[in-house]
């Protein structure tokens, strides 16, 4: 059994979901040390011919900073009214974001105090929608002490897993020797980048990578799937 693990992300890329689809078994690593500047609090979406943040604002602003688990977000900020009037502007004429806006709007209009919570409703809810039907636990629920290589170990062990599928960044961190040791098979995520229809997009040297999941999904429906894995024309 293969299984990768991750942070809960706010709406995360392309590579996040391809990640989990070619696993058997995802976990949420939802209670080790939050970082700032990444991806657990903002992501990107289009904004006419060019990008934008939706950073979502958090409370402290602590060093070292608390387990993801205890991250609340700043609600005094009204970042929900700004991030859903994004997303409504940059999207209302994608092709299928009808199909998926009344979700959107009452998770922008439903007061979010973990941002744990958030990130993670959100990531379910774009799994069921490009149709990624895989088992998910959060690394909390077995309650482990260890951290980097040896907490990878301990997971695997838990859901007897012999594979561990990990992103490339792994690279500058796994004791690959370690996972060798504990009988565990690494394997490095292989993901392609595709290039799709956009909004605005006028020729594929205008296509802007690297986006919130919600970019393809918004704008190409029930075959994001195909897309994602490459299994269909990313042009058509």
């Amino acid at each position: 059994m293969r299984i990768s693990v991750h942070q809960p992300q706010y709406l995360p890329w392309l590579g996040y979901f391809h990640k989990i689809f070619s696993s058997d078994v995802f976990v949420f690593l939802d209670d080790v040390q939050y970082k700032k500047r990444e991806f657990q609090n903002r992501n990107k979406i289009k904004n006419g011919d060019d990008w934008m943040w939706l950073t979502v604002p958090v409370v402290g602003n602590e060093d070292p900073y608390p387990n993801l688990s205890d991250v609340f977000i700043d609600n005094e900020q009204d970042w929900q009214r700004r991030h859903w009037r994004a997303i409504y502007l940059n999207y209302k004429h994608a092709p299928y974001f009808k199909d998926h806006c009344d979700f959107f709007e009452n998770v922008y209009n439903s007061k979010w105090d973990r941002l744990n919570d958030l990130n993670m409703a959100l990531i379910k809810y774009i799994d069921s929608s490009l149709g990624i039907e895989k088992p998910v636990y959060l690394s909390s629920e077995f309650k482990l002490d260890t951290v980097k290589t040896q907490r990878i170990i301990d997971i695997c062990k838990a859901l007897k897993a012999d594979t561990y599928l990990s992103g490339l960044g792994g690279k500058d961190y796994l004791e690959e020797d370690r996972l060798a040791e504990s009988s565990i098979r690494l394997e490095y995520q292989d993901f392609h980048h595709p290039v799709y229809k956009q909004l605005n997009m006028k020729d594929k040297d205008s296509f802007i990578p690297c986006l919130s999941t919600i970019d393809l999904l918004f704008n190409h429906g029930p075959e994001s799937i195909d897309i994602l894995t490459g299994r269909k024309d990313k042009m058509a």
